[in-house]
Protein backbone atom coordinates (compact mmCIF):
# COMPACT_ATOMS: atom_id res chain seq x y z
CA UNK A 1 0.00 0.00 0.00
CA UNK A 2 1.39 3.60 -0.86
CA UNK A 3 2.29 5.82 1.99
CA UNK A 4 0.18 9.27 2.12
CA UNK A 5 1.95 12.21 0.59
CA UNK A 6 2.72 15.51 2.70
CA UNK A 7 -0.46 16.73 0.68
CA UNK A 8 -2.71 14.01 2.26
CA UNK A 9 -1.48 13.95 5.40
CA UNK A 10 -1.78 18.03 5.80
CA UNK A 11 -5.52 17.33 4.40
CA UNK A 12 -5.56 14.79 7.18
CA UNK A 13 -3.98 16.79 9.78
CA UNK A 14 -6.07 20.25 8.63
CA UNK A 15 -9.66 17.87 8.97
CA UNK A 16 -8.57 16.41 12.89
CA UNK A 17 -7.12 20.50 13.94
CA UNK A 18 -10.91 21.37 12.91
CA UNK A 19 -12.63 18.59 14.85
CA UNK A 20 -10.63 19.42 17.85
CA UNK A 21 -8.32 16.45 17.90
CA UNK A 22 -4.61 18.19 18.47
CA UNK A 23 -3.01 16.15 19.41
CA UNK A 24 -3.38 14.19 16.53
CA UNK A 25 -3.51 16.59 14.08
CA UNK A 26 0.17 17.99 15.51
CA UNK A 27 1.39 14.30 14.92
CA UNK A 28 0.05 14.60 11.02
CA UNK A 29 2.11 17.82 11.06
CA UNK A 30 5.03 16.62 12.05
CA UNK A 31 4.84 14.10 9.89
CA UNK A 32 4.40 16.69 6.94
CA UNK A 33 7.35 18.33 8.06
CA UNK A 34 9.66 14.69 7.76
CA UNK A 35 8.72 14.31 4.17
CA UNK A 36 8.23 17.90 3.01
CA UNK A 37 10.93 20.12 5.60
CA UNK A 38 10.13 24.06 6.02
CA UNK A 39 6.53 23.14 4.50
CA UNK A 40 4.78 26.49 5.32
CA UNK A 41 0.94 25.44 5.73
CA UNK A 42 2.66 22.95 8.13
CA UNK A 43 4.56 25.09 10.29
CA UNK A 44 1.67 27.49 10.81
CA UNK A 45 -1.11 25.61 11.24
CA UNK A 46 1.48 24.05 13.89
CA UNK A 47 1.73 27.58 15.40
CA UNK A 48 -2.01 27.81 15.75
CA UNK A 49 -2.57 24.57 17.92
CA UNK A 50 0.19 25.90 19.95
CA UNK A 51 -1.44 28.82 20.79
CA UNK A 52 -4.90 27.36 21.58
CA UNK A 53 -2.93 24.82 23.56
CA UNK A 54 -1.29 28.12 25.65
CA UNK A 55 2.35 27.45 24.52
CA UNK A 56 2.62 31.11 23.30
CA UNK A 57 6.49 30.41 23.38
CA UNK A 58 6.14 27.48 20.82
CA UNK A 59 3.50 29.23 18.76
CA UNK A 60 5.50 32.43 18.38
CA UNK A 61 8.72 30.10 17.07
CA UNK A 62 6.49 28.46 14.12
CA UNK A 63 4.59 31.18 12.95
CA UNK A 64 7.72 33.26 12.49
CA UNK A 65 9.30 29.74 10.43
CA UNK A 66 6.40 29.80 8.35
CA UNK A 67 6.50 33.23 7.80
CA UNK A 68 10.13 32.70 6.89
CA UNK A 69 8.87 30.51 4.37
CA UNK A 70 6.54 32.48 2.70
CA UNK A 71 6.89 36.05 4.04
CA UNK A 72 4.23 37.86 1.53
CA UNK A 73 1.24 35.26 2.97
CA UNK A 74 -1.52 37.05 4.13
CA UNK A 75 -2.46 33.84 6.26
CA UNK A 76 0.77 33.94 7.90
CA UNK A 77 0.55 37.66 8.92
CA UNK A 78 -2.79 36.93 10.07
CA UNK A 79 -1.64 34.12 12.41
CA UNK A 80 1.85 36.01 13.35
CA UNK A 81 0.11 39.24 14.29
CA UNK A 82 -2.45 36.87 16.35
CA UNK A 83 0.42 35.19 18.12
CA UNK A 84 1.98 38.18 19.27
CA UNK A 85 -0.95 39.80 20.34
CA UNK A 86 -1.66 37.04 22.70
CA UNK A 87 2.05 37.35 23.61
CA UNK A 88 1.84 41.18 25.04
CA UNK A 89 3.60 41.80 22.05
CA UNK A 90 1.31 44.70 20.67
CA UNK A 91 2.71 46.94 18.38
CA UNK A 92 4.75 44.00 16.54
CA UNK A 93 1.51 42.75 16.53
CA UNK A 94 -0.59 46.00 14.82
CA UNK A 95 2.18 45.85 12.50
CA UNK A 96 2.10 41.87 11.27
CA UNK A 97 -1.79 42.46 11.05
CA UNK A 98 -1.64 45.58 8.79
CA UNK A 99 0.44 43.77 6.18
CA UNK A 100 -1.83 40.75 6.84
CA UNK A 101 -5.26 43.10 5.79
CA UNK A 102 -2.79 44.84 2.99
CA UNK A 103 -2.82 41.68 1.31
CA UNK A 104 -6.49 40.43 2.42
CA UNK A 105 -8.55 43.33 3.30
CA UNK A 106 -12.01 40.95 4.35
CA UNK A 107 -10.19 39.12 6.74
CA UNK A 108 -12.84 39.79 9.61
CA UNK A 109 -10.62 37.81 11.95
CA UNK A 110 -7.68 40.19 11.24
CA UNK A 111 -9.78 42.99 11.28
CA UNK A 112 -11.09 41.96 14.80
CA UNK A 113 -7.56 40.85 16.26
CA UNK A 114 -5.78 44.65 15.09
CA UNK A 115 -8.83 46.66 16.27
CA UNK A 116 -8.80 44.99 19.79
CA UNK A 117 -5.09 44.95 19.79
CA UNK A 118 -4.61 48.75 19.23
CA UNK A 119 -7.62 49.16 22.15
CA UNK A 120 -4.73 47.51 24.27
CA UNK A 121 -2.61 49.92 23.37
CA UNK A 122 -4.79 52.52 24.58
CA UNK A 123 -5.40 53.21 21.00
CA UNK A 124 -9.62 52.92 21.00
CA UNK A 125 -10.62 55.40 19.04
CA UNK A 126 -8.18 54.37 16.17
CA UNK A 127 -9.22 50.39 16.97
CA UNK A 128 -12.81 51.51 15.94
CA UNK A 129 -12.83 51.38 11.82
CA UNK A 130 -11.12 48.08 11.83
CA UNK A 131 -13.85 46.61 14.30
CA UNK A 132 -16.63 48.08 12.07
CA UNK A 133 -15.63 47.02 9.03
CA UNK A 134 -15.24 43.25 10.74
CA UNK A 135 -18.81 43.76 11.96
CA UNK A 136 -19.97 44.08 8.47
CA UNK A 137 -18.07 41.84 7.00
CA UNK A 138 -19.48 39.36 9.85
CA UNK A 139 -22.81 40.23 11.51
CA UNK A 140 -23.64 37.50 12.58
CA UNK A 141 -20.58 36.80 13.92
CA UNK A 142 -21.09 38.23 18.30
CA UNK A 143 -17.49 38.88 18.78
CA UNK A 144 -16.56 41.68 16.06
CA UNK A 145 -19.92 43.56 17.42
CA UNK A 146 -18.52 42.94 21.38
CA UNK A 147 -15.38 44.25 20.62
CA UNK A 148 -16.62 47.21 18.89
CA UNK A 149 -18.73 47.65 21.91
CA UNK A 150 -15.71 47.68 24.33
CA UNK A 151 -13.75 50.44 22.16
CA UNK A 152 -16.47 52.49 21.61
CA UNK A 153 -16.82 52.52 25.16
CA UNK A 154 -13.28 53.34 25.96
CA UNK A 155 -12.97 55.69 23.17
CA UNK A 156 -15.19 57.74 25.04
CA UNK A 157 -16.41 59.97 21.78
CA UNK A 158 -19.49 62.10 21.52
CA UNK A 159 -22.22 59.80 21.07
CA UNK A 160 -20.05 56.48 21.94
CA UNK A 161 -22.08 55.41 24.90
CA UNK A 162 -25.20 54.83 22.53
CA UNK A 163 -23.63 53.23 20.08
CA UNK A 164 -21.55 50.59 22.31
CA UNK A 165 -25.05 50.07 24.23
CA UNK A 166 -26.40 49.39 20.36
CA UNK A 167 -23.35 46.74 19.74
CA UNK A 168 -23.98 44.68 22.75
CA UNK A 169 -27.96 44.93 21.85
CA UNK A 170 -26.88 43.67 18.60
CA UNK A 171 -24.76 40.85 20.13
CA UNK A 172 -27.80 39.83 22.01
CA UNK A 173 -30.15 39.49 19.30
CA UNK A 174 -28.39 37.23 17.20
CA UNK A 175 -29.38 33.49 16.71
CA UNK A 176 -27.79 30.44 18.71
CA UNK A 177 -25.58 33.06 20.96
CA UNK A 178 -23.27 31.19 23.42
CA UNK A 179 -24.28 32.12 27.23
CA UNK A 180 -21.30 33.13 27.92
CA UNK A 181 -21.14 35.91 25.18
CA UNK A 182 -24.41 36.67 25.83
CA UNK A 183 -23.43 36.79 30.07
CA UNK A 184 -20.65 39.37 28.67
CA UNK A 185 -22.73 41.70 26.48
CA UNK A 186 -24.90 42.35 29.88
CA UNK A 187 -22.25 42.51 31.57
CA UNK A 188 -21.53 45.64 29.34
CA UNK A 189 -24.67 47.06 29.38
CA UNK A 190 -24.78 47.03 33.05
CA UNK A 191 -21.56 48.92 33.40
CA UNK A 192 -22.97 51.66 31.29
CA UNK A 193 -26.09 52.01 33.01
CA UNK A 194 -28.26 50.70 30.62
CA UNK A 195 -29.40 47.39 32.50
CA UNK A 196 -29.18 46.18 36.48
CA UNK A 197 -26.04 45.18 37.44
CA UNK A 198 -25.43 41.64 38.29
CA UNK A 199 -23.91 40.29 41.55
CA UNK A 200 -20.56 39.07 39.85
CA UNK A 201 -18.80 39.71 36.87
CA UNK A 202 -19.35 36.62 34.37
CA UNK A 203 -16.38 34.24 35.00
CA UNK A 204 -16.18 33.76 30.79
CA UNK A 205 -14.98 37.40 30.63
CA UNK A 206 -12.63 37.76 33.81
CA UNK A 207 -10.63 34.22 32.24
CA UNK A 208 -10.67 36.05 29.17
CA UNK A 209 -9.30 38.98 30.62
CA UNK A 210 -6.75 38.04 32.48
CA UNK A 211 -5.55 35.51 29.72
CA UNK A 212 -5.42 37.99 27.64
CA UNK A 213 -3.47 40.24 30.13
CA UNK A 214 -1.02 37.71 31.01
CA UNK A 215 2.11 38.03 29.55
CA UNK A 216 1.62 42.59 30.04
CA UNK A 217 0.17 42.44 33.37
CA UNK A 218 3.28 43.12 35.47
CA UNK A 219 4.48 45.73 32.72
CA UNK A 220 1.57 47.47 32.54
CA UNK A 221 0.71 47.43 36.60
CA UNK A 222 3.28 48.63 37.28
CA UNK A 223 5.01 51.11 34.70
CA UNK A 224 1.59 52.62 33.23
CA UNK A 225 -1.05 52.19 35.93
CA UNK A 226 1.45 52.95 38.62
CA UNK A 227 0.26 49.69 40.79
CA UNK A 228 0.56 49.37 44.54
CA UNK A 229 -1.52 47.66 46.24
CA UNK A 230 0.05 44.82 47.26
CA UNK A 231 2.96 46.72 48.60
CA UNK A 232 0.17 49.06 50.00
CA UNK A 233 -1.59 45.85 51.95
CA UNK A 234 1.59 44.03 52.99
CA UNK A 235 2.79 47.37 55.20
CA UNK A 236 -0.82 47.67 56.46
CA UNK A 237 -0.67 44.22 57.54
CA UNK A 238 2.62 44.73 59.29
CA UNK A 239 1.01 48.21 60.65
CA UNK A 240 -1.79 45.94 62.37
CA UNK A 241 1.12 44.04 64.46
CA UNK A 242 0.77 40.68 62.09
CA UNK A 243 3.99 39.87 61.97
CA UNK A 244 5.87 38.39 58.99
CA UNK A 245 7.32 35.76 60.14
CA UNK A 246 7.40 33.18 57.65
CA UNK A 247 5.25 31.01 59.64
CA UNK A 248 1.49 31.16 58.61
CA UNK A 249 -0.36 29.03 56.05
CA UNK A 250 -1.20 32.02 53.37
CA UNK A 251 -3.81 31.75 50.26
CA UNK A 252 -3.48 34.34 47.82
CA UNK A 253 -6.91 35.01 46.07
CA UNK A 254 -6.39 36.19 42.28
CA UNK A 255 -3.14 35.73 42.72
CA UNK A 256 -2.53 36.99 38.64
CA UNK A 257 1.36 36.38 37.63
CA UNK A 258 2.35 36.45 41.71
CA UNK A 259 3.25 40.07 42.05
CA UNK A 260 0.89 39.55 45.63
CA UNK A 261 2.21 36.31 46.17
CA UNK A 262 5.45 38.63 46.10
CA UNK A 263 4.43 40.84 49.08
CA UNK A 264 2.53 37.66 51.17
CA UNK A 265 6.27 35.61 50.84
CA UNK A 266 7.37 37.08 53.88
CA UNK A 267 4.78 35.75 55.77
CA UNK A 268 4.51 32.20 54.65
CA UNK A 269 5.34 28.92 55.68
CA UNK A 270 3.21 27.47 52.65
CA UNK A 271 1.82 30.32 50.19
CA UNK A 272 -1.28 28.84 47.96
CA UNK A 273 -2.61 30.73 44.85
CA UNK A 274 -5.86 30.56 43.11
CA UNK A 275 -6.84 31.91 40.07
CA UNK A 276 -9.56 31.87 37.33
CA UNK A 277 -6.75 32.42 34.59
CA UNK A 278 -4.68 29.41 33.24
CA UNK A 279 -2.00 31.67 31.72
CA UNK A 280 -2.19 34.41 34.65
CA UNK A 281 -1.66 30.66 36.89
CA UNK A 282 1.02 29.79 34.24
CA UNK A 283 3.43 33.48 34.69
CA UNK A 284 2.71 32.60 38.74
CA UNK A 285 3.96 29.38 38.09
CA UNK A 286 7.17 30.56 37.02
CA UNK A 287 8.11 32.70 39.79
CA UNK A 288 8.34 29.62 41.81
CA UNK A 289 6.98 31.64 45.18
CA UNK A 290 3.78 29.03 45.66
CA UNK A 291 3.53 25.51 46.94
CA UNK A 292 0.66 25.23 45.46
CA UNK A 293 -1.80 26.72 42.57
CA UNK A 294 -5.39 26.41 41.91
CA UNK A 295 -7.45 27.27 39.09
CA UNK A 296 -10.74 27.62 40.44
CA UNK A 297 -13.71 30.07 41.45
CA UNK A 298 -12.87 32.07 44.40
CA UNK A 299 -16.31 31.46 46.32
CA UNK A 300 -15.93 27.36 45.13
CA UNK A 301 -12.98 26.97 46.61
CA UNK A 302 -12.58 28.54 49.95
CA UNK A 303 -16.39 26.17 50.61
CA UNK A 304 -13.46 23.29 50.42
CA UNK A 305 -10.82 24.51 52.33
CA UNK A 306 -12.62 25.31 56.19
CA UNK A 307 -10.41 26.98 58.78
CA UNK A 308 -7.23 25.85 56.43
CA UNK A 309 -5.22 29.11 56.61
CA UNK A 310 -3.93 31.72 58.75
CA UNK A 311 -3.86 34.47 56.21
CA UNK A 312 -6.00 34.61 53.30
CA UNK A 313 -5.26 38.01 50.83
CA UNK A 314 -7.42 39.22 48.37
CA UNK A 315 -5.67 42.09 46.15
CA UNK A 316 -7.06 43.94 43.69
CA UNK A 317 -9.99 40.75 43.32
CA UNK A 318 -13.45 41.92 45.09
CA UNK A 319 -13.81 44.67 42.44
CA UNK A 320 -14.94 41.92 40.41
CA UNK A 321 -17.56 40.68 42.65
CA UNK A 322 -20.84 43.17 43.25
CA UNK A 323 -22.48 41.56 45.98
CA UNK A 324 -19.82 40.60 48.78
CA UNK A 325 -21.68 38.39 51.34
CA UNK A 326 -20.67 35.18 49.89
CA UNK A 327 -16.95 35.94 49.41
CA UNK A 328 -16.42 37.11 52.83
CA UNK A 329 -18.44 34.80 54.59
CA UNK A 330 -16.40 32.06 52.67
CA UNK A 331 -13.01 33.80 53.75
CA UNK A 332 -14.07 33.70 57.23
CA UNK A 333 -14.85 30.02 56.83
CA UNK A 334 -11.33 29.32 55.44
CA UNK A 335 -9.55 30.96 58.32
CA UNK A 336 -8.13 29.14 61.54
CA UNK A 337 -9.64 31.06 64.24
CA UNK A 338 -7.67 33.84 64.85
CA UNK A 339 -6.69 34.02 61.12
CA UNK A 340 -6.10 37.46 59.32
CA UNK A 341 -8.14 38.20 56.07
CA UNK A 342 -6.49 41.18 54.07
CA UNK A 343 -8.21 43.00 51.01
CA UNK A 344 -8.71 45.96 48.89
CA UNK A 345 -12.19 47.37 47.40
CA UNK A 346 -12.42 50.16 44.75
CA UNK A 347 -14.13 52.85 47.34
CA UNK A 348 -17.74 53.50 46.49
CA UNK A 349 -20.12 55.58 48.13
CA UNK A 350 -24.12 55.03 49.15
CA UNK A 351 -25.12 51.82 47.33
CA UNK A 352 -23.64 48.62 48.37
CA UNK A 353 -21.84 48.40 45.31
CA UNK A 354 -22.37 49.78 41.72
CA UNK A 355 -20.39 48.44 38.93
CA UNK A 356 -18.41 51.02 37.03
CA UNK A 357 -17.88 52.06 33.37
CA UNK A 358 -14.17 50.18 34.02
CA UNK A 359 -16.25 47.06 34.32
CA UNK A 360 -15.16 46.57 38.11
CA UNK A 361 -17.19 47.10 40.97
CA UNK A 362 -17.18 49.76 43.50
CA UNK A 363 -17.96 48.63 47.46
CA UNK A 364 -19.36 51.13 50.50
CA UNK A 365 -16.56 51.04 52.51
CA UNK A 366 -19.11 50.97 55.66
CA UNK A 367 -21.00 48.34 54.12
CA UNK A 368 -18.28 45.64 53.13
CA UNK A 369 -17.44 46.12 57.45
CA UNK A 370 -20.91 45.33 58.17
CA UNK A 371 -20.64 42.66 56.05
CA UNK A 372 -17.38 41.12 57.54
CA UNK A 373 -18.82 41.98 61.13
CA UNK A 374 -21.97 39.32 59.87
CA UNK A 375 -18.93 36.46 58.98
CA UNK A 376 -17.27 36.82 62.08
CA UNK A 377 -14.89 39.31 60.72
CA UNK A 378 -13.29 42.22 63.00
CA UNK A 379 -11.76 45.13 61.77
CA UNK A 380 -7.99 45.82 62.99
CA UNK A 381 -6.89 48.39 60.55
CA UNK A 382 -7.91 50.69 57.47
CA UNK A 383 -6.02 52.95 54.78
CA UNK A 384 -7.68 54.82 52.43
CA UNK A 385 -5.37 54.90 49.00
CA UNK A 386 -4.75 55.04 45.37
CA UNK A 387 -4.89 51.74 44.54
CA UNK A 388 -3.76 52.67 40.91
CA UNK A 389 -4.58 55.07 37.68
CA UNK A 390 -7.16 54.76 35.19
CA UNK A 391 -7.02 56.84 32.64
CA UNK A 392 -4.44 59.36 34.10
CA UNK A 393 -6.48 59.47 37.37
CA UNK A 394 -6.02 57.47 41.23
CA UNK A 395 -8.67 55.04 41.48
CA UNK A 396 -9.69 55.28 45.11
CA UNK A 397 -9.47 52.30 47.48
CA UNK A 398 -9.79 51.01 50.78
CA UNK A 399 -7.34 48.72 52.34
CA UNK A 400 -8.91 46.44 55.32
CA UNK A 401 -7.21 44.07 57.86
CA UNK A 402 -9.47 42.05 59.51
CA UNK A 403 -8.96 39.17 62.85
CA UNK A 404 -11.93 35.83 62.82
CA UNK A 405 -12.75 35.59 66.14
Amino acid sequence: MAQPSADDLLREAASRHGRGDLAMAERLYHRVLKLRPGDGNALNLLGVAARQRGDLEAALALSAQALAAQPDSAIFLANRGATLAEAGQLEPAVGALRAALARRPGDATALRNLGQALCALGQAAAALAPLRQAAQIAPQAPEPWLALAHALREAGQPGAREAAEAAARRVLALPGLAADLAAQARFLLAALGAEAAPDRAPAAYVRDLFDQYAPRFDADLQDRLHYRTPELLAALLAQAGIAADGGRRVLDLGCGTGLSGLALKPWAQRLEGLDLSPRMLAEARRRGLYDALHEAELVDFLATRRAGFDLVAAVDVLNYLGDLAPALAGIAGALAPGGVAAFSIEAGEGAPFALGEGLRYRHDPAHVLALAAEAGLALLARQDAPLREEKGAPVAGVLLVLRRG
